[in-house]
């Protein structure tokens, strides 16, 4: 579980982060959406480290990072696996080299130990036969694939996924988004993913924080969506006729 209290993060003059306060849910597939700047990729960084916010707190489990002394935030660090943009895949390394990298910077397990652990993630994300291969030469969900081996190899209490769906196609993107729900609830992982994607919070939200203008503006699941009344999420999400028909059918019963 992550517990973030009342976090405020600014940079210079302008206030991104006003007063979030959530808790992502450990085993559930924990969404951030809102607008382009609407905070949600700093409000990400924010749980990875990469910002600090100014005022307020965020603990993993119960510790709370900003208390922790180095060595401490280096191990919590191991804990965490990251699925990013574009998959940021090493492109002179070959599928099996670009998984076990985690591997051979944060643990001490042999040669051995190490291809058997490649070898069990590549299997789970169905890439069996693809080891010598290079990112190019692979299709863009393939690569997804991959950057979610990587991500999981090390066995990580916290997943984080940034637009793990831009650039795919519909049907390869429902594939991916099935992949990680099918891993948080596996490994009860606690997974947060920043999605503008409207099929994944349809598709996976069991929990889902929408931020507006740096304030969490409404939070829920899947479910709940379809029957609140908050103006803010109702139109973000159902911007579109299609989703706007989706809801009609759904209160229709």
């Amino acid at each position: 579980m992550i517990e973030v209290k009342n976090i405020e993060k600014s940079f210079g003059d302008s206030k991104v982060l006003k007063g979030v306060s959530t808790v992502f849910e450990t085993g559930k597939t924990n969404l951030i959406i809102g607008q382009s700047g609407s905070g949600k990729t700093v409000l990400l960084k924010s749980l990875l480290g990469i910002h600090t916010p100014e005022v307020g707190t965020i603990s993993f489990d119960g510790r709370i990072y900003a208390d922790l002394d180095p060595d401490q935030k280096r191990e919590l660090r191991t804990e965490i696996g990251m699925v990013f943009q574009g998959s940021a895949l090493f492109d002179s390394m070959t599928v099996a080299e670009n998984v076990a990298f985690p591997l051979k910077m944060f643990t001490k397990n042999n040669r051995s130990e190490i291809k058997d652990r490649v070898d069990f993630v590549l299997q789970r994300v169905n890439l069996v036969g693809a080891h010598t291969k290079l990112p190019s030469e692979i299709s863009g969900g393939m690569q997804k694939r991959v950057a979610i081996a990587r991500a999981i190899v090390n066995n990580p209490k916290y997943l984080f996924c940034d637009e793990p769906n831009s650039g795919l196609d519909p049907n390869t993107a429902t594939l991916i988004d099935n992949l990680i729900e099918e891993i948080t609830e596996e490994y009860n992982i606690t997974t947060v993913i920043n999605t503008h994607d409207m099929n994944s919070v349809m598709e996976i939200g069991e929990r889902i924080l929408f931020l507006k203008n740096g304030v969490k503006a409404w939070e829920g699941t899947k479910e709940e969506i379809f029957r609140t009344d908050n103006e803010a999420i109702i139109e973000f999400v159902y911007s579109s006729n299609l989703f706007k028909k989706v809801r009609e059918a759904y209160l229709k019963g």
